[in-house]
């Protein structure tokens, strides 16, 4: 039986990486078990906006880069809401492209920039609106309203 390869192995041998994305931390942009991305070894230092491969422990995490410190990078998902610092001997690849239904969108395409921009610029509306909610829910929650709340919303 054939051991499988490292996601390290894969970019160092082939020098690109294309997986179909698992977890819900890059949606809206890469949707679970549906898109595939395609990865390369980074070329120089990533930018903010730019997509990281890292490894976490024996996990690897594909997270958007919102800022440089030295060292290391602030990342976060754009579905997620806590930055993480990781080194930067930490990040494995970069994605390049991402293929969505038969589709290819570049990380160089115009349509795509002008997402990351809209969607790292709203980063604080979505903070504020999952801060509402989660009080709205805690609330419900409080009053004994919470089970009564989900059905009306459907939510069961």
């Amino acid at each position: 039986m054939m051991e499988k390869a490292t996601f390290e192995e894969i970019l160092k041998r082939d020098g690109v990486l294309v997986y179909r994305t698992r977890g819900v931390s890059m949606e809206p942009m890469l949707r679970q078990n549906r898109d595939l991305v395609v990865i390369r070894v980074p070329e120089k230092r990533l930018e903010p906006q730019d997509v990281a491969l890292y490894k976490r422990g024996s996990d690897y995490v594909l997270h958007r880069v919102i800022g440089v410190d030295g060292d290391r990078y602030l990342i976060r998902g754009d579905n997620t809401y806590m930055i993480e610092h990781v080194p930067a001997d930490a990040v494995i690849g970069v994605l390049t492209e991402f293929r969505r239904k038969g589709k290819t969108y570049s990380v160089t395409d115009k349509n795509y920039r002008r997402y990351v921009r809209f969607w790292t610029a709203i980063y604080p509306v979505r903070v504020f609106l999952r801060r509402g909610r989660n009080f709205a829910v805690k609330t419900a929650r409080t009053l004994g309203v919470l089970p009564l709340l989900k059905k009306v919303l459907r939510h069961e």
